[in-house]
């Protein structure tokens, strides 16, 4: 069986619009964690709604470029923190977090998600998801990534 090649447009984990939790030939998609993408799909077909995925796996690479970006546009390490994770330290860079939409995808996650164990992580992200529901819902939420210990450790 021949190997299938990537679009080198996507191989780092950049998506287009249009791609949903169910688009399998994009790496930022296929590359996210087994449950975490199995959970986002269930929800999406329970809820009748597109998961759009705004970002999901990143190469480090990816990632790196990102963070500069934040930086340049909030003026300061500090300040990106807030938004942009390192490579070191994304959830993304592991496969084990998502950016979804549209917003009537993330309202539903909101208050459906918790049940596929989807969890908002951080208040300044509605649209950011991670697999960490467990018997008691979701837990807290972080201020921003800046408040995470995993971020710190």
């Amino acid at each position: 069986m021949a190997a299938t090649s990537v679009d080198p447009r996507w191989a780092d984990g950049a998506l287009p619009e249009d791609a949903t939790v169910f688009d399998d030939e994009y790496p930022g998609v296929a590359n996210l964690d087994p449950a975490l993408l199995r959970a986002l799909r269930e929800a999406a077909t329970d809820a009748g709604i597109a998961f759009y995925v705004n970002s999901g796996w990143r190469s480090p690479k990816r990632q790196n470029q990102l963070l500069r970006d934040a930086v340049a546009q909030y003026g300061s390490k500090e300040e990106a923190a807030r938004w942009v994770a390192t490579a070191k330290r994304s959830r993304h860079v592991v496969g084990d977090a998502v950016d979804l939409g549209p917003p009537d995808a993330t309202s539903w996650l909101a208050e459906h998600g918790a049940g596929y164990g989807l969890c908002q992580i951080y208040r300044n992200e509605p649209w950011h998801y991670e697999l960490r529901a467990a018997d008691h819902g979701c837990p807290a939420m972080y201020a921003d990534p800046t408040h995470d210990p995993r971020m710190h450790q």
